[in-house]
């Protein structure tokens, strides 16, 4: 029944179009760990495998598999699935045909596909139970399994690790399976300083919240589609009736339009608005408030003028914090029109203005490093390089944003090692003028199509994040609730107020089964600690090397010099990488559920990756 490392070899392949390689290397990883070999599709293979229907390419396919002796072949393709599912299907023609398979007297024990969730619904209707598909949620153990790999066979490690994600999966059924969730009710928080006044703070609710043990801020970010910007307005009012009438959330984030970030205020004409909501006044904003409050309001910085926008979110909504993404949101992601030392000039320039506002900061920073490639060492470093600017300026209120799971095929662990591990070095800077607020959330690519799995995620992520900080129990101090639907459909305010309940309710419970000590925890704290340990380490070692060779580093140049010497690894950035050579030339693998540098295929030490800077910095002097 189980795959033999020694006899059986194992193809993962892909076409050339198809440029996404992060799930095949993961499983890649995995697979070496049991002891497998593993044939990788290379350039000419993921040519050939788009154009099987040639007799030459097909011949070079099946010769690749003799001479390979592969036994089980995998095939992955994340695009278009109507595309993905023929690809496969001639993949899979030609094995037939050549009689490969082994029921035929060849060698291949079967064939895997790999893609979009209608991909593989496709599959599973066209092949019934003849093919292994892999969806992509897959924990450790389920794809060993799927791969016919005895688990008891695999590394210890891989085991060990993997039961805290299992034992987080088992919870969060639970909750859902009880639908105990459906009875949370709202939190009375009309007892915090000047509660649902035109000048309250948000740290006020978190500090009242506090001593009278409520639960954490709940915060969502939202907002309708609708093509027709004045309909889009009149129905997002209609959704903050019915959250305001709910009593469940705290903090509406508006999900602005890309417009309302860089053309607030000017004339939009037949500009098409794309998603999100298209708020393009000072009215508009404080209509929306209006009718809120109670609850507090926050949204995006705008990409243009961004102190401008600030002033105006303070007298309008009277904004519960301010976010900006430093080298995001910028040429660097085509977000903004500004180069990167102009979208640092304008950020630091806003961040003195929201120092004299006395309202809290929140560095929308660390994830977009992980989104284009970045390691754990670079996500921990661009929060603390924030917060480092920030109480330069004289920010007194930090709020650190946790988003876990991202990339997706992260495990829970070593979220669990990178969020303590920014904690740690974030809250050394605390003292009577610095204050640090800990907001958690799921990954934008965590949930599963289908929604009630997605709705036992979001209950399992949630008590990840009431493990960042154990022994800290108001911690975290707010909570950016993902709805479950975030894969399948636009949330409504039905689905967003039903995943406010279940993370709700997962909190509560897990608090209680926790202190009631129902179970222990099934994770290694060594192999947490270790890692911590080596996050940090890193990270203290480049500040270090930062504040000895750039001159004063929390400024727009410092911060420029920064990410142009290398200092924050983006390997998969898509806009002007000729630019910023020094920042893309880095090789980033995901091993063991964790992100890192890496250099002739082996972990890159610091002092490997101290030396590579040094350099760097030499060139762009």
């Amino acid at each position: 029944m189980w795959l033999n490392p020694q006899k059986d070899k194992i193809a993962l392949l892909k076409t050339e179009i198809d440029v996404h390689t992060l799930g095949i290397s993961t499983i890649q990883e995995i697979l070496e760990e049991c002891g497998f070999t593993v044939c990788v599709a290379d350039e000419k293979l993921s040519k050939v495998l788009m154009f099987l229907g040639d007799e030459n390419n097909a011949s070079y396919f099946i010769k690749w598999l003799i001479s390979n002796k592969i036994t089980v072949v995998s095939f992955s393709y994340r695009l278009d699935p109507r595309d993905g599912v023929l690809f496969f299907k001639q993949m899979y023609n030609v094995i037939w045909q050549h009689n490969m398979l082994v029921e035929n007297g060849g060698q291949i024990k079967f064939c895997c596909f790999a893609g979009l969730p209608i991909a593989c619904q496709m599959v599973k209707m066209e092949f019934q139970e003849s093919i292994v598909v892999f969806e992509g949620d897959e924990k450790v153990i389920d794809s060993l399994k799927k791969f016919k790999i005895n688990p008891d066979k695999a590394p210890k490690s891989l085991v060990e690790i993997d039961k805290y994600d299992t034992f987080l999966e088992k919870f969060g059924s639970s909750i859902i399976n009880s639908g105990d969730y459906r009875l949370i009710s709202g939190v009375d928080r009309s007892s915090t300083r000047k509660f649902g006044t035109e000048n309250e703070f948000v740290v006020d609710r978190i500090y009242n919240g506090r001593i009278k043990g409520l639960p954490p801020l709940i915060r969502v970010h939202a907002g309708p589609y609708n093509s027709e910007r004045k309909d889009a307005i009149k129905e997002f009012i209609e959704w903050i009736k019915v959250f305001r009438n709910e009593g469940l959330l705290d903090v509406l984030s508006l999900g602005t339009s890309q417009l309302s970030q860089s053309m607030f205020g000017k004339e939009w004409g037949d500009m098409p608005n794309g998603g999100g909501l298209p708020i393009s006044s000072e009215d508009e904003y404080y209509e929306l408030y209006k009718n809120g409050h109670p609850m507090l309001f926050r949204t995006y910085a705008g990409t243009v003028n961004m102190s401008v926008l600030a002033k105006v979110h303070e007298r309008s909504m009277n904004i519960a914090w301010h976010a900006l993404s430093l080298w995001w949101f910028s040429e660097l992601d085509g977000r903004g029109p500004y180069s990167v030392l102009e979208n640092l000039e304008e950020s630091i320039k806003t961040l003195k203005y929201i120092a004299l506002s006395n309202k809290p900061y929140e560095p929308n920073i660390g994830h977009h490093f992980s989104f284009r490639g970045g390691d754990d060492i670079t996500y921990v470093l661009s929060i603390v390089l924030a917060a480092r600017l920030a109480k330069s300026i004289g920010i007194k209120d930090f709020i650190v944003q946790i988003m876990l799971n991202t990339p997706k095929q992260t495990w829970g662990i070593m979220d669990l090692a990178k969020a303590r591990a920014t904690m740690e070095l974030v809250r050394e800077l605390e003292d009577s003028n610095f204050h640090v607020f800990l907001q958690t959330r799921a990954g934008l690519d965590y949930f599963n199509h289908d929604l009630d799995k997605a709705k036992c995620q979001l209950a399992s992520v949630t008590a990840l994040m009431d493990d960042i900080e154990p022994c800290n129990n108001v911690s975290p101090d707010i909570i950016h609730v993902v709805s479950y639907s975030e894969a399948a459909f636009l949330a409504t305010p039905q689905v967003i107020n039903e995943s406010i309940r279940i993370t709700r309710r997962a909190l509560e419970c897990y608090r209680i089964m926790k202190k009631e000590k129902q179970f222990e925890l099934p994770y290694s704290a060594e192999a947490i600690y270790e890692r911590q340990i080596y996050l940090k380490n890193g990270v203290r070692a480049l500040l270090a090397l930062i504040e000895k060779e750039i001159a004063n580093p929390y400024s727009p140049k410092g911060l420029f010099q920064i990410f142009q010497a290398g200092f924050l690894p983006v390997p998969d950035l898509r806009y002007c990488r000729e630019k910023y050579p020094y920042a893309v030339n880095w090789k980033t693998k995901i091993k063991n559920g964790a992100v890192d540098c890496y250099f002739l295929e082996k972990r890159m030490s610091i002092e490997q990756r101290i030396n590579v800077l040094q350099y760097n910095l030499r060139q762009i002097r």
